[in-house]
C-alpha cells in the first residue's frame, strides 16, 4: 500500500513537473526549431511509433503471466518467464531493425508530396535514430515489466521524474548550438539507455531477478501468443487513433499544420497523465483479485472509487483549459500555434470518458476478456480514418481531431459502457450515479470562471496564473466539501498530513 501510494504521489508530481517544465522549456524548443523543424519530428516521430505494434501485444502479458508463474512454480517459473519474454523481445527488436531499415531506405517515396528535399533529408536522419532507440526498448521492456510486477512503484517514478528534469538542461545548450530536432531524439536515446540500465541493474541487485534461457516452452507460447493478440489488436487501434491524425495532415496540409496539431495533441497527452498516473499502480490488485476469486463486487467497487477521483481530477484540468487555454496556447507556443486549442480541446474532451474507466482494461484482460474491446475498436479506428480524411482535407488538423472525436464517443461512449455492465459484470449504473453525484460540485467553480473571463482578459502566462490559482482553490474547496465521501476526505486529510510532517 506504501508503494502505491508512493507511486500515485510520485507520478502527479511528475506530471507536475513535467508541465512547469514545459512553461518554460518548450515554447524555447518551439521557436528554436521552428516549424520546419518541429513538424517533420512530429510527423517521423508519430509515424515511427507504429513500430512499437511489433510487441505484439505481449508487453501487456508479462504482468498476467507472471503472476500465474509465481502462483504455481515460484522463482523457478517466473526466471523461466523472463526468459522466454527475454527471447521472444530480442526477436522483435532485430525484426523492427529490418522493417525500419527499409523505411529509412524509403523515406523519400513516404514524405515526399509535402516535404522540401532538406526536410526530407532531416525525417531521414530522425527516422534512423528512432528506429535504433524502438529496437532496443525491446528487450529492456522486460526490466520496467518486472519492477511493475513486483510493485516497486517508487523508485519507477523517481527515475522517471529525474529523467523528466534532465531532458530540457541537456536539450537547450544543444538547440542553442544549432543542432536541430536531431539533438531532440538523440538525447532521447541517450535518456532511454540510461533509463534501461538503471532498470536492469535494479532488478538484478535489488529485487535478485533470475532469468533462465533454457528448453523454450512453445505451448506456453501459443497461450500467450492467444492472450496477446487481442491486445495487439488494441495497440493497431491505438496507434491509428492516435497517429492517423499527423500522418494525414503531413500528407495533405503540410508540416505546418502538422506542427500545430503536434502542439494540441501534447496538451492532450498532459491531460490524459492525470487519469492514468494513479490508475497504472492498480494492475497487480486488479490480477490478484480475479485470481482469487473475490467476485464483481470488488472490482466495481475498484473501479468507481479509482475513476470517481479521475473525474475530479480530469474536471479540473478540462474546465480549466476551457476558460484559458487559449490565452495559455499563445504565451506557451507562440501566435502561429493558437489553432492549437480547438483541436486540444476537441480530443480532450470525448477522451474523458475511457480515461475516467481505463481501469476496466486491466479488468478485461484479468479475466481474459478483452477479445471484444479490439473488435470495437477496430471499427473505431477504421471509422476514424474514414471521417477523418474527408474533414481534414476540408478544415485541417481540426478536421482530423473531429474524427477522433466521434470514434471516441461512439465506441467508449456507448459500446463499451454496455459491455462492461452486461459481459465483465461491473455496475455501470452504479459507477455512473456515482460520477454523477460530483457534478453538482462543479457548478461554483465554473460560474466563478464564467465571470473571471468576461470581466478581465487574462492574457500569458502571468494571466493564466492569476486565474489558475484562485480557481483551483475554488474548485478544490467545493468538490471537498460538495463531492467527496467520508473515505475520499479521510484519504485528502492523510496526504495533507503526511506532506506537513515532512
Amino acid at each position: 500500500m506504501d508503494q502505491k501510494k508512493a507511486g500515485v504521489l510520485l507520478s502527479y508530481g511528475q506530471t507536475v513537473l513535467s508541465t512547469v517544465i514545459s512553461l518554460c522549456y518548450t515554447p524555447v524548443m518551439l521557436r528554436l526549431l521552428g516549424q520546419s523543424e518541429y513538424g517533420p519530428y512530429t510527423l517521423v516521430n508519430g509515424f515511427i511509433s507504429n513500430l512499437s505494434l511489433m510487441s505484439f501485444g505481449l508487453g501487456g502479458a508479462y504482468v498476467r503471466f507472471y503472476a500465474r508463474a509465481e502462483a504455481k512454480e515460484g522463482e523457478k517459473g517466473i526466471a523461466h518467464i523472463n526468459g522466454m519474454f527475454f527471447t521472444i523481445f530480442a526477436v522483435i527488436g532485430v525484426l523492427s531493425l529490418l522493417v525500419g531499415g527499409v523505411l529509412v531506405a524509403n523515406v523519400h517515396n513516404i514524405f515526399s508530396a509535402k516535404l522540401t528535399p532538406g526536410e526530407i533529408e532531416t525525417a531521414r536522419v530522425l527516422m534512423a535514430l528512432l528506429v535504433i532507440n524502438i529496437a532496443v526498448s525491446f528487450p529492456c521492456s522486460v526490466f520496467a515489466s518486472y519492477i511493475t510486477a513486483k510493485e516497486r512503484f517508487f523508485f519507477q517514478r523517481v527515475i522517471s521524474m529525474i529523467r523528466t528534469v534532465i531532458n530540457p538542461i541537456v536539450m537547450l545548450p544543444l538547440l542553442l548550438m544549432g543542432l536541430g530536432s536531431v539533438s531532440l531524439v538523440v538525447v532521447t536515446l541517450v535518456l532511454s539507455a540510461l533509463t534501461d540500465t538503471f532498470n536492469a541493474v535494479y532488478c538484478f541487485k535489488k529485487l535478485n531477478m533470475k532469468v533462465t534461457f533454457g528448453k523454450f516452452d512453445f505451448p506456453l507460447l501459443r497461450e500467450m501468443a492467444g492472450f496477446s493478440f487481442f491486445v495487439f489488436l488494441n495497440m493497431i487501434i491505438d496507434q491509428v487513433n492516435w497517429t492517423v491524425d499527423t500522418t494525414l495532415l503531413g500528407i495533405i496540409s503540410g508540416t505546418a499544420a502538422t506542427a500545430i496539431y503536434g502542439v494540441g495533441s501534447q496538451i492532450h497527452r498532459y491531460y490524459m497523465t492525470l487519469s492514468t498516473s494513479i490508475s497504472g499502480v492498480f494492475t497487480p490488485q486488479i490480477n490478484r483479485i480475479v485470481a482469487r476469486g473475490e467476485g464483481d463486487g470488488a472490482l466495481t467497487d475498484l473501479f468507481t472509487r479509482v475513476g470517481r477521483i479521475q473525474f475530479m481530477l480530469l474536471m479540473l484540468g478540462l474546465t480549466g483549459f476551457i476558460f484559458v487555454g487559449e490565452p495559455f496556447i499563445e504565451a506557451w507556443g507562440g501566435g502561429e500555434y493558437e489553432g492549437a486549442f480547438p483541436i486540444a480541446l476537441m480530443l480532450m474532451a470525448p477522451v474523458t470518458i475511457p480515461l475516467i474507466q481505463n481501469l476496466g482494461i486491466e479488468i478485461q484482460r484479468a479475466k481474459n476478456m478483452h477479445q471484444f474491446r479490439s473488435i470495437v475498436y477496430i471499427f473505431m479506428a477504421l471509422g476514424n480514418v474514414l471521417i477523418s480524411i474527408p474533414l481534414g482535407m476540408k478544415w485541417g488538423g481540426l478536421g482530423c481531431a473531429m474524427g477522433t472525436a466521434i470514434s471516441l464517443l461512439l465506441g467508449n461512449g456507448l459500446v463499451m459502457n454496455w459491455y462492461y455492465h452486461t459481459h465483465i459484470g461491473l455496475d455501470m449504473a452504479h459507477f455512473w450515479r456515482s460520477i454523477g453525484r460530483i457534478v453538482p460540485a462543479l457548478v461554483p467553480p465554473v460560474v466563478l470562471g464564467m465571470v473571471a473571463v468576461n470581466l478581465h482578459a487574462f492574457a500569458g502566462y502571468g494571466g493564466v496564473l492569476l486565474f489558475a490559482v484562485p480557481y483551483t482553490a475554488v474548485y478544490a474547496a467545493s468538490v471537498y466539501l460538495l463531492a467527496m465521501d467520508e473515505g475520499e476526505k479521510s484519504l485528502v486529510k492523510g496526504i495533507v498530513r503526511r506532506i506537513a510532517r515532512r
